[in-house]
């Protein structure tokens, strides 16, 4: 399995950190050359590699860790993602819900990207407790995961799991997506709710 980050602001150098903690190789990329964030991805650890986004793009799972309005341009990166995870850790603080059609955030997202299996996750933690160790207090962090397809969710769960967190499922998009989704002023209950796991 193959992984990439698009995306390499605070959310995504704090994913990037997650995968240096445990020798994982994933891709980084931005709509810039990678030279331009060589030196950061090099300072996080060998195992991030930077590359051009059309390049990032072939990884089997697919971190959007952009600007939420920069999604379009990504998903322009392949004609098709079938076959492909994404996860969605994007937010969209700043957008007007009418913007979105009605639909969910991810939702919304997952048009753009026909044939993806798109899973909405590590999105309601700010990106400095994201870049931390997520064992802590006895346990691991949560991150809470939603999909439409059960297969994919538990894609992401497992290599929630190699990186340490403690996934939990909430369901569908419409559902359990909505508890964590951050849009204009409306808010899920769980954003920004730092949670943990105790291990048995």
């Amino acid at each position: 399995m193959s992984y990439a980050i698009i995306g390499f602001g605070k959310i995504g150098q704090a994913l990037a950190r997650a995968f240096a903690r445990n020798g994982i190789d994933v891709s980084v990329a931005t709509t810039r050359d990678p030279a331009s964030f060589a030196s950061a991805a090099a300072a996080i650890g060998p195992t991030v590699i930077p590359r051009k986004l059309a390049d990032a793009v072939k990884a089997d799972v697919v971190f959007l860790a952009v600007r939420f309005e920069s999604h379009p341009e990504v998903a322009n990166a392949l004609p098709n993602w079938k076959g492909k995870t994404i996860i969605d850790a994007m937010n969209t603080f700043a957008d007007p819900v009418d913007e979105l059609a009605g639909l969910p955030s991810s939702a919304f997202v997952a048009k753009a990207f026909p044939g993806a299996r798109l899973v909405k996750g590590f999105n309601h933690l700010a990106a400095g407790v994201l870049a931390e160790d997520p064992h802590v207090s006895g346990g691991r962090r949560v991150v809470f995961l939603s999909s439409d397809d059960a297969d994919a969710a538990e894609t992401v769960a497992a290599l929630a799991e190699q990186l340490g967190f403690a996934p939990v499922q909430l369901g569908k998009l419409g559902e359990g997506g909505a508890l964590v989704q951050a849009r204009g002023n409306s808010w899920g209950p769980l954003i920004f709710q730092d949670l943990f796991k105790k291990t048995p």
